[in-house]
């Protein structure tokens, strides 16, 4: 069993026991979380799609760590006109167990 949720923009496959990677969420580390913008469930039976949510379902996981990703590098160039303008940037996720789908 399977499901897709948005979070932060960006959608997600979860499976029970899998952790993602996603956008920051508030909350500290053992903190329980819930994902209720569901797009599609599908178990061993059928398949369940939302319009654009599915009413009632649910992801439900729990916060392991908040941290930052890889350090990316922001690189502005102009040729022929001396502009260069270097930056870095590190995102903040957090990283989530999925426990259960509810749906």
């Amino acid at each position: 069993m399977y499901a897709i949720f948005e979070t932060g923009g960006k959608q997600y496959k979860a499976e029970k026991g899998n952790i993602l990677q996603v956008e920051k969420l508030e909350g500290e580390a053992g903190d329980q979380v819930e994902f209720s913008r569901v797009l599609l469930i599908k178990d061993d039976k059928e398949l369940k799609v939302g319009n654009p949510f599915l009413e009632g379902a649910k992801v439900i996981g729990r916060i392991r760590r908040q941290g930052r990703g890889r350090k990316i590098i922001v690189f502005k160039y102009r040729r022929r006109k001396n502009y260069r303008r270097k930056q870095g940037h590190r995102q903040y996720y957090t990283w989530v167990e999925v426990e259960d789908i509810i749906g």
